[in-house]
């Protein structure tokens, strides 16, 4: 019986350094940068979602002798930058296209040049604190960045903490904030921070406001060097959905209050947060950062020659037991998301089921024999209140049973039933999502859901019926390799799916390698396995069941073995990019 009670909710990477490296809560932060009164150009970078009256404030106070620049004062008005960004943004409550921009496009170039002949022509100290500091002061004494991770920042946008750059966004939902963030202000200030990386001096953790933590650049830089050598998970985070379950409330220990979990993103590095463990004290920085600096090592060369500086796996959790349906959807084909977002590559899927109960389900694919203007009629209808879709009139049903495998390439209608704790395994572009149909319910916030039906209408692809599902994208399970102890299998996913997924049983030591590929791994049996280095070139890494763990390009060869002896097998599945993709 798997019994996943250390299922690890916070996983942090021991780094090379001791505790006296990272510094922990405001006082101390404020001691060792007083330390650096001699600079006479200080840059306070922050991340878009930083509290910035709160940073000013525990950090130069009213009191400081120094020349106080914030770098708001000097953007753009909100109605312009609003103006200049709308064909990019457009009025879709979910889609926008992914900019280019830089942080400068957000600052008048009037004002800049004012502030720093103010700059040149001081002679005191002087502070420059916010987003875009070093656009007003690039040529800095001392770098302090201050960042935050995505899940928390989304958190501040749903109490209505946070805002957009350059606007107050008292009244904007938290759903507006986050298509900015992830279309406009997030990508512009990774450009900046990718930029500085090498010149910052002290980083400043602010994902929690009251217990801020901080680490030179120097040791940031050797600990990301230290990480991107060895297994690792990031940390996971769960959400409550209209549809979610119990499951992992139950398995996970998670605590009471929301309603339900329906996602855990236990492996989406643009969201995820890293933890570094110094000792007893913990540094948490956004994953994307370790992406963003050291993606040869962590992708792989050929990986890397892809996709760029992005990581193109992603793990994540669906639970719908004793939940409800998925809404009924579509991802947008390639050759879409390009003309229509921007993106290079698009959310080719698959459901791997790591639990069910016996009732449970998957829709995938179109039944034989459906009039597609009739579908569209009928999806139409159901939309502007005219009842209910009949969904399973024109969509397969089929039965799924724990370790199935469904295939779900770009263009195929699907969605996981109710009583499903589904593994999904995936290419990372992860909100393209065009519903379709949500059951006539309403999200967590008492408002519809967004329906993109013409969108999800154009991708459909109406020739994968019944009998094409059947042979290419159910559980098409192949043994192709076995020793004393073990058996490899392939599970997918389906040739028109870049990602290769290998399933291992084993009640013994099993050799792997990443033949200089990122592998992304989860124990989907067994209580808890050993991950080591058959070289000695990182510790033994210990992964419990239903976690996901992280193997980069650059560690080549790994073991995984049982923690303990058993007669009974561990299973775990592996996801990497297909060298002939």
């Amino acid at each position: 019986m798997t019994n996943s009670s250390n299922f690890e909710k916070y996983p942090s990477v021991p780094v090379p350094f001791g505790e006296e490296e990272c510094l922990i809560g405001w006082p101390a932060i404020r001691e060792r940068l007083r330390g650096c009164q001699s600079y006479r150009r200080i840059a306070i970078e922050c991340y878009p979602g930083v509290h910035i009256p709160v940073v000013c404030e525990e950090l130069i106070g009213s009191s400081s002798p120094a020349r106080v620049i914030r770098s708001a004062e000097s953007m753009l008005p909100g109605p312009v930058i609003e103006r200049k960004f709308a064909s990019l943004l457009g009025d879709d409550p979910v889609f926008g296209r992914l900019s280019t921009a830089q942080l400068e496009d957000f600052f008048d170039p009037e004002k800049v040049a004012s502030v720093r002949s103010e700059i040149a022509g001081a002679s005191g100290p002087v502070v420059v604190l916010g987003i875009g500091a070093t656009v007003l002061l690039p040529d800095f004494d001392l770098l302090v960045y201050i960042d935050v991770s995505r899940w928390e920042i989304q958190q501040r946008q749903r109490r209505g903490d946070a805002s957009s750059i350059g606007l107050s966004d008292a009244k904007t939902s938290a759903a507006a904030l986050y298509k900015r963030g992830y279309f406009l202000d997030w990508r512009a200030a990774d450009r900046k921070k990718h930029d500085l990386y090498r010149r910052i001096d002290f980083v400043i953790d602010e994902n929690r406001p009251d217990r801020p933590a901080m680490v030179s650049g120097d040791v940031l830089r050797s600990s990301l060097a230290h990480v991107v050598r060895q297994p690792f998970s990031v940390v996971p985070f769960f959400d409550p959905g209209p549809w979610g379950g119990q499951w992992m409330r139950r398995k996970f220990d998670l605590p009471d209050g929301p309603p339900n979990y329906a996602w855990c993103f236990n492996c989406v590095p643009e969201e995820n947060s890293l933890a570094l463990q110094f000792g007893s004290r913990h540094f948490e920085l956004p994953a994307l950062t370790l992406v963003h600096e050291h993606p040869q090592e962590l992708l792989g060369a050929d990986v890397f020659r892809r996709f760029g500086a992005e990581f193109p796996i992603r793990f994540d959790y669906l639970d719908t037991i004793e939940g409800g349906n998925l809404s009924l959807q579509v991802h947008p084909l390639r050759r879409y998301i390009q003309e229509n977002f921007g993106i290079s590559y698009t959310q080719d899927e698959s459901y791997y089921m790591l639990d069910a109960e016996p009732d449970a389900t998957v829709f995938l694919g179109l039944r034989d024999g459906i009039d597609p203007r009739d579908m569209a009629a009928k999806l139409k209808a159901a939309q502007q209140g005219g009842g209910a879709f009949p969904a399973e009139q024109f969509v397969n049903v089929w039965p799924a049973r724990k370790h199935d495998h469904f295939s779900i390439p770009a263009g195929t209608i699907h969605c996981s039933g109710r009583n499903s704790m589904v593994l999904e395994i995936s290419a990372t572009p992860y909100i393209f999502t065009f519903k379709l149909w949500d059951w006539g319910r309403l999200g967590l916030d008492g408002r519809p859901r967004p329906i993109h039906l013409d969108r999800g209408l154009a991708n459909i692809q109406w020739d994968r019926t019944t009998d094409w599902i059947r042979e290419h994208l159910i559980s098409k399970t192949e043994t192709v390799a076995s020793g004393e102890g073990w058996r490899e299998e392939r599970t997918g996913l389906h040739p028109l799916e870049f990602l290769e997924t290998r399933r291992h049983w084993f009640t013994a030591p099993v050799k792997h390698d990443t033949h200089g590929n990122l592998n992304v791994l989860n124990l989907v049996e067994g209580d808890a396995a050993i991950v080591e280095s058959p070289c000695g070139g990182f510790a033994p890494f210990t992964v419990h069941y239903a976690e996901t763990f992280i193997i980069p390009a650059g560690v080549g060869p790994y073991t995984i073995r049982p923690a303990s002896a058993t007669s009974q097998p561990l299973a775990t599945i592996k996801a990497y990019v297909r060298e002939d993709a």
